[in-house]
């Protein structure tokens, strides 16, 4: 069983970070939110690990409450 990796593991993020950007260029927010939401879905069959998955979730969902509040 493998672990999430917490630690930037991005090779040229920044050149990521404007690719990720620029694939949303001329997309009206809900086709943006629905291409990140294909992206995420495309990329955890990648990974598979249910275990993985399941710690990204959570990791995920307390991020985003912590930054809510």
């Amino acid at each position: 069983m493998n672990a999430l990796i917490r630690t930037p593991n991005i090779a040229e993020h920044d050149l990521f970070y404007a690719e990720l950007i620029d694939a949303q260029r001329q997309l009206g927010d809900e086709q943006a939110d629905m291409m990140i939401a294909k992206l995420a879905l495309i990329l955890c069959n990648h990974v598979g690990d249910r275990q993985v998955l399941r710690e990204a979730i959570a990791l995920a969902r307390e991020n985003t409450l912590a930054c809510a509040g």
